[in-house]
Parts: structure tokens; sequence; C-alpha cells
């Protein structure tokens, strides 16, 4: 009889925790014998792997000394092989009993894959051609008492690799590329800016007034002052008041904090880098901005020509340059400057579907319509400039167009990479757009800034005419190092805390104790076979991996994690007749799984999901309404990302789908009545549904895909 899952896993920890207590009686052994590894407080290193390997004609034969954790060993009798990762690669090291001696050759053996070891030897090439050492000496340096994730697979649930970023890199080379290569991004930023005759400052962190951007700051308490005080939203204020000090050209890169949401392209702290350039324009930002771009691209990628998921990025042609309303109208039609006021401007809004507020007026609305309808083509470089006063309250008209300011934003892969400005100099100007912030912010804005005293103060003294421009350095690596999240970029992004996460899964796990947990009668191996028998085609497959993965995702947030099994069995099943009896969906299911031994709960939840269009039973359970909602949604939602540079829906924002949603051109098989159906069953909002169908399916694209790649 098959074990059940909760049975294998009950297993699967009792035999680590068997392998985890060998782990600390190796240990405690060799400190018993006098030769504990954590004693030893240094080892000379003479080379890294990659050295040797570029470097083998000169040191061949030659005696070398390398470090690093062991990723595999293979014991052969007399003589074993194992590989060596340190920090430019790994390296295999052949382990003779006659060349390191009987007894550290016994000691050799008993070394686990995790522990870290120095190696002395002779650089040779085997006999199939590979580079190695060929050891002389093995010392045992950090003794790994913890077990790295199985090699084969990796490490891809993306909690764990967020969350322990030590052991991400440990496991997968590409991430440890990645933020080799941020740091090079960075170091050549610098060198670009110095190169320019910039210099590089640093700026108070904890401000009793963040200003300076549109956003939420973290409040926190300074004991020895006794005052409230804000972590920085930006950069921007103290800068330029050295630009009024005399200091004609300085840049910051430094961290800043914004009390907002975590998505694809948003962490409350990220690195952020603001330049100002005195006696310059917007248009010098425009200037400085493409040709470091490029410089940083070159230096770093070697080319000016980049992949982002399947797009090819050209940072070497002129990057083009188009006004707000002008890119307005290309993708809409609708000229602004024909729009004679806010009350007109409103009316367009409702005929197109753009959601705006009471208080915003004709400047906010155009910025509404950009936002809509024209940033999803922006993919190629693209400046756009000139935005409305009413978005841009720390920037200098333009002189023949007062209701627009010199503003630009840099646009790649529809995404904002910067944000620049003719920076306002007049301080009566800026008093009165602060005396506007403030009343936003007593409209209800959160975002809104409030006066800085201070800077006002240093703003009558005089600031020269002057280029300002803050770039989104984390956006920047993403590019660079074709990135599809925030996250994937820091090396430590924020995570909820786990004592959270935990309480969570524990009230929504109670939910379920006054009710019996259902159990799925088939394993999931054998429901996996059973779609097999009736689905050939792989998109077919992939979509019921995906569900399977959506639905234990749902089993979770809604509360009934002892039945995440079940869950996601009835994913996997929900399409079992589709490929083979189209025309008799949900119909022919009940047959096909009586006939495998389903039991008739999981059938009805199977049959339910076609409620209206091809069976009359009723979603009841909430299982059967989340199934009913996410079938027609992971379509819809896959048709978008497919559409997206990166093929992903690790950077799919609900504001994107609600775009696609409303478009019923756009994958037209997805029923848009079945999906509001379905939120309105679970008793949600429909940007509620999509943002946790979102994150299902983000939760589960890394083990589909590999399914996948093992199918094919």
């Amino acid at each position: 009889m098959a074990k059940t899952q909760n049975q294998q896993n009950a297993q699967q920890e009792q035999d680590i925790n068997q392998l985890l207590k060998v782990r600390r009686e190796k240990l405690a052994a060799l400190q018993e014998a006098g030769r504990d590894p954590f004693r030893i407080t240094k080892y000379d290193v003479t080379h890294h792997s990659q050295e040797i390997k570029d470097n083998f004609d000169t040191l061949e034969g030659s005696k070398v000394s390398i470090a690093g954790r062991a990723m595999s060993k293979r014991i052969m009798g007399k003589a074993s092989f194992c590989n060596v990762q340190d920090l430019q690669g790994d390296i295999q090291c052949y382990v003779a009993r006659d060349s390191i001696g009987e007894e550290p050759y016994a000691d050799f053996k008993k070394y686990d894959v995790g522990d870290i070891v120095g190696i002395e030897g002779e650089v040779f090439r085997t006999k199939t051609g590979e580079i190695s050492v060929h050891a002389s000496k093995v010392t045992l340096l950090s003794k790994s008492l913890q077990i790295l994730p199985e090699k084969y697979h990796g490490l891809v649930n993306t909690d764990i690799r967020y969350r322990q970023r030590y052991t991400d890199l440990i496991m997968n080379e590409d991430v440890k590329k990645t933020f080799v290569m941020r740091s090079k991004i960075i170091s050549s930023i610098r060198r670009y800016l110095d190169g320019q005759g910039f210099l590089e400052v640093e700026t108070p962190m904890l401000v009793s007034n963040a200003g300076g951007a549109a956003a939420r700051p973290f409040e926190t308490h300074y004991n020895a002052l006794d005052e409230d005080v804000k972590l920085r939203i930006s950069l921007e204020l103290y800068l330029k008041r050295l630009i009024v000090g005399g200091m004609e050209r300085v840049y910051e890169i430094g961290r800043v904090f914004r009390n907002e949401g975590l998505d694809t392209r948003h962490n409350p702290e990220f690195t952020l880098m603001e330049l100002y350039q005195a006696y310059t324009d917007y248009n010098g930002m425009m200037d400085l901005t493409e040709n470091m771009f490029r410089h940083v691209a070159k230096e770093v990628c070697g080319t000016t020509t980049i992949l982002y998921g399947d797009v090819e990025i050209d940072l070497g042609r002129p990057f083009e340059r188009i006004t707000m309303v002008e890119a307005v109208k290309k993708y809409t039609g609708i000229d602004f400057d024909e729009v004679p006021d806010t009350a007109a401007a409103k009316k367009l809004a409702d005929e197109k579907g753009v959601h705006y507020e009471d208080r915003h007026a004709k400047g906010d609305i155009i910025s509404l319509f950009f936002e809509e309808f024209v940033e999803e083509h922006l993919v190629q470089p693209t400046f756009v400039t000139d935005h409305p006063v009413e978005i841009s309250p720390l920037t200098k008209r333009k002189p023949d167009k007062p209701e627009f300011v010199e503003r630009f934003e840099l646009f790649i892969t529809a995404r904002e990479m910067c944000n620049a400005y003719s920076e306002l100099n007049d301080p009566i100007d800026q008093r009165e757009r602060f005396k506007a912030q403030e009343a936003a912010l007593a409209a209800g804005d959160e975002e809104a800034n409030t006066t800085d005293e201070d800077f006002m103060n240093a703003l009558e003294i005089g600031m020269p005419p002057t280029g300002g421009i803050g770039y989104g350095i984390d956006r920047l690596v993403m590019l660079l190092t074709n990135s599809p999240a925030i996250r994937d970029v820091l090396l430590f992004p924020t995570m909820k805390s786990l004592e959270k996460k935990t309480a969570d899964s524990v009230k929504k796990e109670n939910k379920q104790t006054a009710s019996e947990v259902r159990k799925s009668s088939l394993t999931r191996e054998q429901a996996l076979e059973l779609l097999k028998k009736y689905n050939k085609e792989s998109f077919h497959i992939q979509h019921a991996l995906t569900v399977e993965g959506v639905m234990r995702w749902y089993a979770k947030e809604l509360g009934y994690a002892q039945e995440e099994e079940y869950w996601g069995i009835t994913g996997l099943l929900h399409d079992i007749d589709f490929e083979l009896y189209p025309e008799e969906h949900c119909k022919k299911a009940p047959e096909l799984l009586r006939e495998a031994g389903v039991g008739e709960d999981m059938i009805y939840a199977v049959c339910s999901h076609g409620y209206g269009l091809c069976s009359e039973e009723e979603p009841k359970h909430e299982m059967e309404k989340a199934l009913f909602a996410a079938d027609e949604l992971t379509g819809l939602i896959w048709s978008c990302a497919l559409m997206r540079p990166s093929k992903s829906t690790m950077d799919m924002e609900v504001k994107s789908l609600k775009k696609k949603f409303k478009d019923k051109k756009f994958a037209a098989g997805c029923s848009r009545e079945v999906i509001s159906q379905g939120a309105e069953m679970l008793g949600w909002e429909l940007d509620d549904l999509f943002d946790k169908t979102i994150q299902a399916m983000r939760s589960c694209e890394a083990a589909v895909a590999e399914a996948m790649e093992k199918e094919v």
C-alpha cells in the first residue's frame, strides 16, 4: 500500500534528523581527537579555481593551494574525487591514499558534502581531459552541520532562496554571477561619474522631514533627542543644499526607505542614486544618462546590445525622446493639448475607463492616461519628457508652457529607470508648490510632501540653474543581469518574518479544526500518471501542473493547509477529459475518475469548475470556488506573461493584467465573466483575485518549468 504524503514527509524529516545527528557526532569525534576544525584560524590560498583553469599551460605540474566548499565526493577505494567550489567557480580534486597518507585519507572519506576544505597539490589534467588538482594534503577548515539541497535540482523554492541567500549563492552559480555583476555595475557608475568631475557625498538617513519624493516614510523615535524622526525617502533635498554651497557636481548612492508594498519592482528599502549638476538642465541630464548607460553596459556586459527575457535591448543607438502628451497621442489618438480643462479631461477618462480621484486635475489625468495606455509599449530606451506640473512639485516650469515642467523619465522594458528635472530654484514658486502639497496631504494623500523650512532657506540664499536625476540602481541591475524581479538583485530582500508567517499559518490552519480534513484517494504520483493517460499535449500538461501549484497555494492562503495535497490533486485532474473529449468536458470526467477510484467529493469539485459552461454542478466549497476562478484566470495570466520580455509571471503586475482583462480580444478564450463570477463567489474584489493568483503562479512557476523540461 502506497504511503500517504504525510507519511512520506514524516519519514523524510526523520531521515534528515538522523543525518544531522551523524554530522554532529563526526564533529564531536574530531574534537575529542584534538582535530577541531573550528580552531583553525587561517589558511594560505595561492590560487582560485578559474585562475588555475585559465593558466593551466603555465601552472601544469606546479604546486597550488586552494580552499572552498566540497560540493560532491566520489569514493573509489584507495582514491577518490571531490569537487571544490570557491569564489570563481569549482575545480575537481583527486585525492589518493598513497599521496596524502592512510590516516588523513580515512578522515577524508568521512568528510561531508558542504564541508569547507583546503587542498594543497599539483595541477594536472585527468585522462578525460579535466583540469584538476592532485592532492598532497587535505585540511578540514570548517564542518558543515546542515545539509545542502540536492545538487541536481538545486535550490528552486523562491522563499527559501531569498531568506537563505547564503544557500542560494552556494547552490546556484548564476545567482553568484548576478551579485558579482551588481558590484561591477556600481563600480562602473562611480568611475564614469568621477571621470565627469562629480564628487560622491553622503547625506543623513534619519531626517525630521522626509521630502523629495511622493512616498510614505517609515517613522521612528530618536531617544537621545526625544524626537520623532523619519527614514529618508529620497536624497534630493540635502544634495541640493550642497549645490547651494558651491559643490557644483555631486552624487550619492545610498539606501532609501519607503513604507509601501512589495512586488517585482518594489522593495521597501532599495538603492537609489541621485546626482545634481549646476549650470545645466534636463537636456544635459538626458545626454549624461544615455552616455552613462552605454558606458556601463559596454564595460560590464561587453556590449551595448543586451537581452532582457527574449527581447533584445539596444543601448547603442540614440534613445528616443518624446513628450508625455505626444506619447499619449501616439498610443490613444487623444491630444491633451486640445483638451481645454479638468472637466473635459475627466470626461475623457470616464469614456476610456480610466479611474481617477475627485482631487485630480487635468495634469493628473494626463499622467493616468500615460500609465494606462503608454508605459507597456516603451520597451526600447525612451525619454518621456515634459510632465504636467501637478505631478512634479520640485521641478522648473517650461517657459513657453507653464502647465508643464522640464522633467523626463527614462523607460526601458516598460519600466521607469530614472527620473530627472531642470530643478526648481525659485524659492517663491517652491513655497507655493509646498503649500499645494500640504493641501493634498490634508485631503488624504499620504505621499504628499510638507514644507522643509531649512531647504527653503537654502533656496533663498540662492541655487544656480541645476539639472538633477534619480536612478533606481536595482532596476538597472535587473536590466543588465536579465533578472525578472527586484528580489533577484537584492542580496537580502525584505521578507515577512518566519515568526509572523508561522503565526499566520497557525491561524489559517485552525480554521479547519471544526471540520474533517479531506484526503485524496490517489497519491500525487498516481494522479499525474492518470493525467498523462488522457493528455499528451504539453500545453494541457503544463496548464494542469500550473493549476495544481495554484491550488496548493490557495489551500494554504485560505486556511486549508492540511488539505494541500487534496486541493493540488484536484487542480491537477480538473481538465482530465478536455483533450480527448472537448465536447463532453466535465461530463466524461466522472467516468474516468470513478474508474481510477477517485472519491465523489473530488469528482464534484472537478466538474463544478465548469459551472455555467459545461456543467450544472455549482461550486459550494471554497476549494471549488477557488478552482472555478483560477482555471480561467491562470490562462489569462500566462497569456499576459508570454507578452512580456521576461516571458514570466515574476514581473507581472496587477495593473498590466487589468488592462488585458478589459481587452476582450486578448486571450478571448479566457472567460472574463467566469473570472468575475469566481471573484464574487469568493467575496473578493477583482484586484484581490488578480494579485493572489499572480502570487500563486509565481510560487510554482520554476517547479512547473522544471517538470516540463523533464516531459520534453
